[in-house]
Formats: structure tokens, C-alpha cells, sequence
């Protein structure tokens, strides 16, 4: 809490806060990360495309089913706000908060990026990412969160006062909007909370407030995805740079990001199949 209470604690109040910790949802059930069928399958691939996004911009591109897509720190530590739909439907996009909840705060190899109701199922997997030594440092923090949302105008004028439009909002409205061919005002609806690919986050200790702190990321590193459907990628250059000190204007030393798609061999992933739409009746009690 951010701040003191305002009543008083009740006499068995040290008594409730001792309440056992419980993981709110058990696991256990959903598929497993079969590590040997990914590295088989990345162990021969062919780079198929490749772009460069600006610093303080964003690009759109499309990753097919079955595909590898990597982003690469290329010339200096930058943190990337990532964006995922259906290529073929932009309503099923990324679910980071049901991710967070399935998986953790922060993500790496293994884990999967799921998608929006009612589908629900893996969008991407991650199999591989050079950042996975960091861990969780002193301060609580670990790389590639999925508790931020993305900086964005409105409440960079709530806060400042000023309007600044390369907030990773704005840059991956235009992105999709250019992509799609799409009026900004309908772009923008489908434009969603983020992974935060490469910067570095946690909770404060005394107020659990969410802070960033200098990005580990150095030229070569790199986070790798599995396309588990077909996928059109958004990807922005935050104006934060390493996220150290600043973001929403211009003050940070930005670079760009770089976006690889890889293409594996098909013998390698033979009887492969996209995961299937969640199967809830959808229902919702009425029959």
C-alpha cells in the first residue's frame, strides 16, 4: 500500500495476513515446453526476411505459422514493446495478463504468449533468449515483463501536460494502421497492452510500485518465438532507449531494433499442427 492505514487493525489481523500463499492457477495441465521438439526444429532454418525498426518508431510485419521471428539488439541496449494478433483476425491478439497469470511477471524460453478470449491459446512460444541468465537481481527485477502496459500519450498528458507521439502506443498505431491500411482511429482500437521485450522491471518493496532500471540487453542478444499461428508482428522502438532514466520524449539515447524471420525445415516439424481455438461452449450458463 502506498498509503498508512487508516484504521485500526483488528485484533486477529496478524492472524489473516499469515494466510498461506496459494498459486492461482495450477498448471500443471497445459502442455508442456517439449525443449527437444523447438531445438530440433530451430536446428536448421533459413532467415527469410529481416528489418530494421527506428529508434522512437515502429513496424508491422507478418510471421507465418511454423516460422521463427527474432529480435536483435543491434547497436546499443533498447527495449522493444511487442504486439501480437491473428493475422488473420485482428479481435484474437495477445492476452498478457492471462499469460502473466499462467506463467509469471517476466517471461523466457518456455513460456508461451497467449491469445485474447474466446480463443485462448498459444500465439508464440519462446525457445530461446540470450537474457535468461539475468534471473531476478537485488531489487525484484527481471527482462521481458508482461506487467507494464506501454507508454502512450494520454497519460503522458495526464502526467506532463504535453503531447509527445512516439510513445509506443502511437508508434505501434501507425504501424498497424500503414500495415493494414487502416484510419488511425480504427487501428488504435486494436492496439493492446505489450511484452516488454528487453527492459527491465519489477515491483518496489515498500510501495510494490512498478519501476524500470537500465536494460541488460547488448548489441547481439537476442528472443526468439516459435509461430504457433499465423501471426502479424508489431514491434516499437520505445523512446525510453534502456529505460534507465526516462520515456515519452526525447531525452533518451535510442537505437534501433532489428526483426529476423526464419523459415525451418518443413521434414523437421512434419504432422505439426497449429493449437486449436479454446473449447468453452461459450454458454455462459444459459443452456
Amino acid at each position: 500500500m502506498t498509503k498508512s492505514a487508516r484504521t485500526t487493525p483488528p485484533p486477529d489481523a496478524a492472524a489473516r495476513r499469515k494466510a498461506p500463499p496459494v498459486l492461482t492457477y495450477s498448471v500443471e495441465q497445459l502442455p508442456s515446453f517439449d525443449a527437444a521438439f523447438y531445438n530440433e526444429v530451430r536446428a536448421e532454418v533459413s532467415k527469410v526476411a529481416e528489418l530494421a525498426v527506428p529508434p522512437r518508431q515502429a513496424k508491422a510485419f507478418e510471421v507465418p505459422a511454423g516460422h521463427f521471428f527474432r529480435i536483435v539488439s543491434v547497436e546499443g541496449p533498447q527495449v522493444g514493446d511487442l504486439n501480437l494478433w491473428n493475422a488473420h483476425d485482428l479481435t484474437e491478439r495477445f492476452y498478457s495478463g492471462k499469460t502473466r497469470a499462467l506463467h509469471a511477471t517476466h517471461l523466457s524460453t518456455g513460456d508461451r504468449l497467449w491469445s485474447s478470449f474466446p480463443k485462448l491459446r498459444p500465439m508464440a512460444t519462446i525457445t530461446h533468449d540470450t537474457l535468461d541468465w539475468y534471473g531476478w537481481d537485488e531489487d525484484g527485477a527481471g527482462v521481458h515483463d508482461v506487467i507494464g502496459t506501454r507508454c502512450d500519450p494520454y497519460t503522458n498528458l495526464l502526467l506532463k501536460g504535453t503531447e509527445y507521439h512516439n510513445c509506443c502506443h502511437s508508434n505501434l498505431t501507425r504501424a498497424l494502421a500503414v500495415e493494414r491500411k487502416l484510419p488511425l482511429e480504427e487501428a488504435e482500437v486494436h492496439v493492446h497492452d505489450v511484452m516488454n521485450i528487453f527492459m527491465c522491471t519489477g515491483y518496489t518493496r515498500d510501495t510494490h510500485q512498478y519501476f524500470m532500471k537500465a536494460s541488460p540487453v547488448r548489441p547481439g542478444d537476442f528472443i526468439e518465438f516459435f509461430a504457433e499461428i499465423d501471426l502479424l508482428v508489431a514491434l516499437s522502438a520505445c523512446p525510453g532507449g534502456d529505460c534507465s532514466a526516462s520515456h515519452s520524449d526525447d531525452t533518451a539515447k535510442c537505437y534501433p531494433l532489428k526483426a529476423e524471420i526464419h523459415r525451418p525445415d518443413e521434414k523437421a516439424f512434419a504432422g505439426w499442427q497449429s493449437p486449436a481455438p479454446n473449447k468453452y461452449s461459450r454458454s455462459h450458463g444459459t443452456r
